[in-house]
């Protein structure tokens, strides 16, 4: 009788708390909750980087199935120089899956798609929604060249990190995002998507319809608070 009494209250309860959990995931999966997600974040980070004096950061990256999350990266100069490795003991924050965050600095001469200003090839998508934005130990927000790796150091797959590796150690599931290649500058800007409209305008048409008439966010360097301009 008292388990009968136990399980009938637990069932009640969990009937009347899966609809606020849902209404709370259905708010995050909004411009607006995105942008909460991803302010709480950059906090975060800026506190890492005074906490452990270096420099910190959060890196937008995306895994093999196309899921884009926020990943805490720090820099780690004994690995390799510009070298960031995951923030041991966080692990990365999924964005929703509707809508997305891309960088948009065409003046990068790491984006090839600053020569037409299209983004219709699936690898100009991974590049634009691939980046970090970085604190120094004082907390301001800085360009700073970043080159994502594992704990290791390691370039062959004998590494066991399991948020950054090679792409075989990634395509075997021991990790979660592949490492860089090369170094890039980190950002101070970028846009909030809808992925649903996104995907249904044409390939050729996706900045001249739609991305060039988002409103670009800037990250003030000196509170690393988002502003619209």
């Amino acid at each position: 009788m008292e388990t009968t009494v136990v399980v009938a209250v637990v069932a009640l309860l969990t009937s009347m708390g899966l609809p606020a959990i849902r209404t709370f995931f259905d708010s995050m999966a909004t411009s607006g909750g995105t942008r909460a997600m991803i302010s709480a974040s950059l906090a975060s980070a800026r506190a890492i980087a005074a906490k452990e004096q270096r420099y910190a950061g959060v890196r937008f990256q995306e895994d093999l199935n196309g899921h884009q999350y926020m990943i805490f990266i720090v820099n780690d100069a004994q690995i390799r120089a510009n070298g960031f490795r995951a923030v041991e003991g966080l692990q990365p924050i999924k964005l929703p899956e509707t809508i997305g965050v891309m960088d948009l600095n065409l003046g990068s001469t790491n984006q090839v798609i600053n020569a037409d200003n299209l983004i219709n090839e699936n690898w100009e998508l991974t590049d634009t929604t691939t980046f970090s934005i970085i604190f120094s130990p004082s907390g301001k927000l800085v360009i700073h060249d970043v080159r994502t790796i594992n704990k290791d150091g390691q370039t062959n797959d004998t590494s066991k990190d399991d948020i950054f590796n090679t792409v075989t150690n990634v395509v075997n599931e021991i990790a979660i995002f592949v490492q860089d290649a090369d170094k890039e500058p980190s950002r101070n800007r970028f846009v909030i998507y809808d992925k649903v409209q996104f995907d249904k305008i044409n390939a050729d048409g996706r900045w001249t319809d739609y991305l060039s008439a988002l409103e670009v966010i800037y990250i003030n360097p000196y509170t690393g608070t988002m502003v619209n301009r």
